[in-house]
């Protein structure tokens, strides 16, 4: 077992180390994917041991077939090291956000940031697992579009990297745990003793990283990757997702056959979990996809067994038929290689319309592949069939083959802006709608309550069941009276997560995708009464 973690709320700032001491300036060998500053004899060394890896990568592309081409930043890929930050030229003029947006630098000089869990006073939590620790990074309050601070929540984490806040809980997946310490949101400090609930993960192997995320049902999932390429695992807990109670105990596979499922997040309308998976390697440039999954209890979603869209695997498709006659295909291919990793659903009610319900994808690009691919943020779209399209958000990461950025998750903050992590450049960006935009302002908070329930008399339940058919929303919510193709969100269980007053306020500012509808306070308080009547 690691070293007890230690919970520290100490100012790290930019541009020293740890001891205070400035940091050299030494140029960074970023054409070569170094991002190291090294001195002296030291850096040559680095320089002749490199050249031998960018040879032998080069006869091997050469010489080996297109399965086995290796084409990535090889320091990163080798050691973990990445370049320095992009300057502000090439983030105006290489990096690029979607029209309507413009993207800057949050945060820089940071270890490897992997994995980002927005605060409520719109600090944010960022994981550095090759540091050990979980940072929380201020808001801007000076105006000068940066992060105005950082200072360390937890150290001493055995290569942790995700997060989530429940309950008054700080949770941390650590590569071969899950703990927890009290945590205060509103102030980023903790309290007490770090205690490992979970331990004895699988650990080691080609996929380290857990990623834990709180579901609406109150239980904790937690994604454990496979140990190999491909290959038929001994623990039973690799490639799959595992759920747990918050205490940690209950542990339970949730869905398996998930090779590397880094990424997760469910959508805000139907609840329904959709987890990002990267596809097995050395099968070629455009095979096999990476995916996107719609992951359901119980589920098998193909690995080893099966690539993409059931197609048997070359090593291991015979090897039980019955598991491939099983395998649930992806709800939409990547990129062969791109390795997509953080996911998260766009929330707030004032993002542009194009956005609402839409998801934001991070891929990490390729290394398997003879030219590159991936390197960007896109945005998925689901259509009125199901299908769904995949757009480009932020590119420029990777151009003509010279990689300056590797994004790893994407977070939606208090303020409504996105955050984008990048492991490679140690940066943090912030991408918002332009002034003159549709705007992704800070989201609208529900309209305050005059009075209490007791206060205030229900409303009518017979004017809400006419509002309820007026604005058509059992086609929303009745399976019975659903147009085809649309996936209905039953309405159960109201009661245990609403009263009159807070549910008369959800409607006028509801998630998205549901609509808003034209009620008054009135109205709106007619409507919930219904609905509580009659799903309590």
């Amino acid at each position: 077992m690691s070293a007890p973690a230690r919970a520290l709320s100490q100012p790290l700032p930019q541009g020293k180390r740890e001891d205070g001491s400035a940091r050299p300036d030494i140029p960074v060998l970023r054409g070569l994917g170094v991002g190291a500053r090294l001195g002296g004899s030291l850096r040559k060394l680095a320089l002749a041991l490199l050249g031998g890896i960018v040879l032998a990568a080069g006869a091997c592309a050469l010489l080996l077939p297109e399965r086995f081409a290796v084409n990535a930043p090889l320091a990163h890929m080798l050691w973990g090291q990445g370049v320095g930050a992009p300057s502000e030229a090439e983030i105006g003029s290489r990096i690029r956000a979607a029209q309507g947006f413009s993207i800057t630098l949050f945060a820089a000089e940071l270890p490897g940031p992997r994995f980002l869990r927005p605060l409520p006073d719109g600090s944010l939590l960022v994981s550095l697992p090759k540091a050990g620790r979980i940072e929380r990074l201020e808001p801007d309050r000076d105006g000068d579009g940066r992060s105005d601070d950082r200072s360390v929540v937890l150290a001493d984490l055995n290569r942790a990297q995700g997060m989530d806040v429940s309950g008054g809980w700080l949770y941390v997946g650590e590569t071969d745990a899950v703990g927890r310490i009290r945590f205060d949101p509103s102030t980023g400090r903790t309290e007490g003793a770090y205690d490992r609930l979970v331990t004895g993960l699988p650990a080691g192997g080609n996929h380290w990283t857990r990623t834990l995320r709180f579901g609406p049902d109150g239980l904790l999932y937690v994604s454990i990757g496979s140990s190999c390429n491909a290959c038929e695992e001994d623990d039973p807990r690799r490639a799959t997702i595992m759920r747990y109670r918050p205490d940690g105990s209950g542990g339970e596979i949730f869905a398996s056959g998930l090779r590397n499922a880094v990424g997760f997040d469910w959508h805000p309308a139907s609840g329904a979990l959709f987890a990002t998976d990267n596809g097995r390697d050395l099968l070629g440039d455009d095979f096999p996809p990476c995916e996107l999954n719609l992951v359901v209890e119980g589920g098998f979603y193909g690995w080893p067994h099966a690539n993409g869209a059931n197609v048997p695997d070359p090593d291991f498709g015979e090897a039980d038929p019955g598991l491939l006659a099983r395998a649930t295909p992806p709800a939409h291919p990547f990129g062969a290689h791109n390795a997509p990793l953080g996911i998260t659903f766009v929330r707030s009610p004032d993002a542009p319309a194009a956005l609402r319900g839409a998801a934001l994808v991070a891929l990490h690009g390729s290394w398997n592949r003879t030219e590159k691919d991936g390197y960007k943020v896109v945005s998925l779209h689901w259509r009125p069939d199901g299908s769904i399209e995949e757009r480009d958000f932020v590119v420029g990461f990777e151009l003509d083959e010279d990689v300056i950025g590797r994004p790893v998750d994407v977070a939606q903050g208090a303020d409504g802006a996105f955050y984008i992590s990048d492991d490679y450049a140690g940066a943090v960006y912030r991408v918002h709608a332009d002034a003159a935009g549709t705007g992704t302002a800070a989201p609208s908070p529900a309209p305050a309550t005059e009075t209490t329930d007791e206060a205030q008399p229900p409303g009518d339940p017979t004017r809400g069941r006419s509002l309820y058919e007026a604005n058509a929303c059992a086609g929303c919510h009745e399976p019975e009276r659903a147009a085809p193709g649309f996936v209905p969100v039953p309405l159960t269980s109201l009661s245990a997560r609403y009263t009159i007053d807070s549910l008369a306020s959800f409607l006028a500012t509801p998630t998205p995708p549901m609509p808003v509808a034209p009620l008054d306070a009135a109205k709106r308080r007619d409507l919930a009464t219904f609905l509580l009547s009659e799903h309590p």
